[in-house]
């Protein structure tokens, strides 16, 4: 009988430090491996980072062909940008000139 008591007074000591120690493992795995957890920030800010620096590239490029559009309209008309569009649309080549037709795997 006393053995027992002993072994439910020790139980008592225990258990309060136990279950807090469980809560605070727990709490712990999914502040680290959780939805919202930090490996999850991490692999959220990687993605940001990829996201923005394509987002350059879509920006530069449209930097690119908005100078194009803008050198085609009627106000700024370059001449020889009308007549690059002309011959790649046209297919247009004058008797003199040389054609090099490239494959798209191969092409710059």
């Amino acid at each position: 009988m006393v053995i027992i008591q002993e072994l439910r007074q020790r139980a008592r000591l225990i258990a309060l430090p136990v279950v807090a120690a469980c809560f605070v493992a727990y709490f712990l795995y999914h502040a680290v491996q959780g939805d919202r957890g930090i490996i999850a920030w991490i692999v959220l800010s990687q993605q940001i980072r990829d996201a923005e620096a394509t987002l350059a590239d879509i920006a530069a490029e449209r930097r690119v062909l908005e100078r194009r559009v803008e050198l085609l309209r009627p106000e700024s008309l370059d001449p020889d940008l009308l007549e690059e569009r002309a011959r790649a649309v046209l297919n247009f080549a004058r008797p003199n000139e040389l054609i090099i037709l490239l494959d798209d795997d191969t092409s710059p």
